[in-house]
């Protein structure tokens, strides 16, 4: 066997592979294509692991079919360049899929589902043929058959572990999900050039498509590069930063998004204030803790908070803990985080830093937020909120911002946080944020509420001596179950179930 030969011979082995690291780092990158519009909640994730896992699936069976006819390097190569290009039409052509067609189906788990068809399904399908073409091409004898797709799979699979752990680890974060897709282009148009062996034809389609995405690449990203719009990827989220305008106030406003939720704010023309109004009731904190001198915070985002802390009560230390490294320096970049000796970041997840933390806080502000508006699930139980009972010390209290609707049937998240905060807490308040007294209409929106949670033998006051802290109290609110609400734990907290409910 001459050098060509062998060469030849390795060549299924190696593009099975390629795709098996393609076929995963494409569906993770999926992720950040769709978080914009429909975040990343369980349901986003299973829609989207179910159509790549049916289009591969389909891929094979039609592979399977056509390499009975037909199977050399010059068909695989066609299948490379077509996955090429719809990888590439799937990286700049989701918004129109999701804002032009996609929006018009009811129920946020069948637009997931559809979205992920339309952008996902046609690569995974040509993504699935390759592998059958790979083992038609390696197949020398029906002796050899079942080690040879033996080991073919093996690659596929240790490919997709390849890609699974650099995409996640290493590529989104470092070069985004926009660039990881072209990546994937180019490696695909590469892999088909192995067909030189073959035909000069394909050679040349190659290249050319291969220089147009070249070309395309260099044109994009030229494109947004004004502070008006940024659009990148930290290592758990995609995130946006743009400019925008207060409803309320007429202000100018940066504004932070995080996958499909605005998650920060600060007005640009003065920075003096919370542009969210949810913020301001963190500033309970002075009338049911007076005399606090240290607190945590488990949910940092844009630090718009964290920053009126250290303005409003110098000398007081706060303790921040955010999860995503990227959203520390995108708030330092672009929301003025300043360096303040009282102010600490811890980069972890809240529920494994309250696992392992002997300090002791006044207070505890929760606003730590996933997906479809949820609070992630290990910190909305009781065994986390035990946690954060002994993390206070005596007389401390807990804050938590939850985001839900008051309308029954669509307020079995809220109903069932109040009892499980009940179950820790001695006194438990809640504070309605937009619409303290609802008519039937109002019920039906979901709004921001203030959870207070007390650790405190004597029942607290509701009445201050500042106007303001004033107007908060007086949206204390009681919330009646008509039957008797579900007390998270870690073994069962329904989180994403419930919450879907209010933005059906």
């Amino acid at each position: 066997m001459n050098k060509s030969d062998r060469i030849k011979k390795l060549i299924p082995g190696l593009i099975i592979f390629f795709v098996g690291v393609i076929s995963m780092s494409f569906e993770i990158a999926g992720s950040r294509i769709l978080g914009p519009y429909f975040g990343t909640s369980v349901f986003v994730w299973t829609g989207l692991i179910g159509v790549i896992m049916g289009s591969l699936s389909i891929g094979y069976w039609i592979g399977g079919k056509l390499s009975v006819f037909s199977s050399n390097l010059a068909i695989l190569s066609y299948i490379l360049i077509g996955s090429a290009v719809i990888v590439a039409l799937s990286t700049f052509g989701n918004t129109y899929v999701i804002d032009r067609i996609v929006k018009y189906v009811p129920g946020l788990r069948l637009r997931s589902i559809i979205s992920s068809l339309v952008l996902f399904g046609p690569a995974g399908i040509l993504f699935g043929m390759a592998l059958p073409y790979g083992v038609k091409l390696s197949v020398k004898n029906l002796d050899s058959t079942a080690a040879t797709v033996g080991k073919l799979y093996a690659l596929s699979t240790f490919g997709s572990i390849i890609g699974t752990f650099i995409t996640g680890f290493f590529i989104l974060p470092w070069i985004g999900f926009q660039n990881n897709l072209y990546s994937l282009s180019g490696i695909l148009i590469a892999l088909s050039l192995i067909h030189i062996f073959e035909k000069k034809l394909f050679t040349n389609l190659s290249l050319t498509v291969f220089g147009g995405l070249i070309v395309f690449f260099f044109w994009q990203n030229s494109q947004n590069t004004t502070l008006d719009y940024i659009d990148t990827d930290t290592m758990y989220n995609r995130v946006l930063v743009f400019e925008t305008t207060d409803e309320e106030t007429g202000r100018p406003v940066r504004m932070l998004r995080v996958n499909n939720e605005n998650s920060s704010a600060m007005f640009t023309d003065e920075d003096d204030g919370l542009a969210f109004e949810v913020l301001k009731y963190y500033r309970l904190v002075e009338h049911f803790v007076p005399d606090f001198k240290s607190t945590l915070m488990i949910g940092g985002s844009g630090y718009a908070f964290p920053k009126d802390y250290l303005n409003r009560y110098p000398g007081a230390k706060i303790e921040v803990v955010e999860i995503d490294p990227g959203l520390t320096e995108i708030a330092k970049m672009y929301f003025n985080l300043p360096d303040n000796p009282d102010l600490s970041v811890v980069h972890e997840d809240g529920r494994t830093f309250l696992n392992r933390t002997n300090n002791k806080y006044d207070a505890v502000f929760m606003d730590a937020y996933k997906s479809m508006l949820t609070i992630p699930f290990q910190l909305t139980t009781k065994e986390s909120i035990q946690k954060m009972y002994q993390s206070l010390n005596n007389g401390g209290a807990v804050f938590a911002n939850i985001i839900s609707s008051l309308e029954p049937r669509k307020n079995e998240f809220l109903l069932s946080q109040i009892a499980t905060y009940q179950s820790v807490f001695p006194y438990v308040n809640l504070y309605a944020v937009q619409y303290p007294d609802p008519d039937e209409k109002q019920k039906a929106f979901f709004q921001n509420f203030m959870l207070v949670g007390i650790k405190s033998n004597e029942p607290p006051s509701q009445h201050s001596n500042d106007p303001e802290l004033d107007k908060y109290l007086s949206h204390k609110m009681e919330v009646k179950a008509t039957e008797k609400p579900l007390v998270f734990t870690d073994e069962y907290a329904p989180v994403e179930f419930f919450a879907s409910k209010v933005i059906k």
